[in-house]
């Protein structure tokens, strides 16, 4: 497990699948502010739940979300993306409902970024964010990210196109956080 100060990052366990999937998944609402494909609803246990992970695919690496002091499932975390001739990637996180407004969501983009740049090697990072995610902007700004463009209009989202903000953040720019 990657562990930062309150989060840690591990495997996607079989019983992590439904209560994300009821959380995060099937709300339309969150699922079309979050990914760039529509929502459609997935029969619980189906294999084609986007929440299933392939160990086999090395250009997308997704984490459970847990807390460090009880171990409670918090949220999903991915590097995707993995560019490894250019050694860049996108990162991006999802956290339960009960679990926003923590501090979580800024530790969980310190700990992808120790394991983007640390264990991957990687030269660059970003993040693509709705620009009224103020939660996720707080996040990647505490972190180092620093703004490098809005893309006007570029996301479908429940019937009405939104603007995103494009961060990033250099391997040099980067200053990890060590644990408490």
């Amino acid at each position: 497990m990657l562990r930062g100060n309150k989060v840690g990052l591990r495997a996607r366990h079989e019983d992590d699948i439904p209560i994300l999937q009821a959380e995060l998944y099937d709300d339309p609402v969150t699922h079309s502010r979050a990914q760039a494909t529509p929502w459609r609803p997935i029969t619980p246990g189906s294999k084609d739940s986007p929440l299933l992970v392939d160990d086999k695919e090395q250009g997308h690496v997704p984490f459970s979300v847990v807390e460090l002091a009880g171990g409670t499932l918090v949220g999903t975390a991915v590097l995707w993306g993995i560019d490894t001739h250019n050694r860049s990637a996108h990162i991006g996180l999802g956290l339960r409902p009960s679990a926003r407004g923590k501090g979580y969501g800024t530790d969980v983009v310190a700990v992808l970024c120790q394991y983007g740049f640390v264990v991957r090697g990687l030269r660059r990072l970003q993040i693509e964010t709705l620009a009224d995610n103020f939660a996720m902007l707080r996040s990647a700004e505490r972190n180092g990210f620093v703004r490098e463009g809005v893309l006007r209009s570029s996301a479908w989202v429940m019937g009405e196109f939104l603007d995103e903000v494009l961060l990033g953040l250099l391997v040099h720019e980067w200053k990890p956080v060590s644990p408490s």
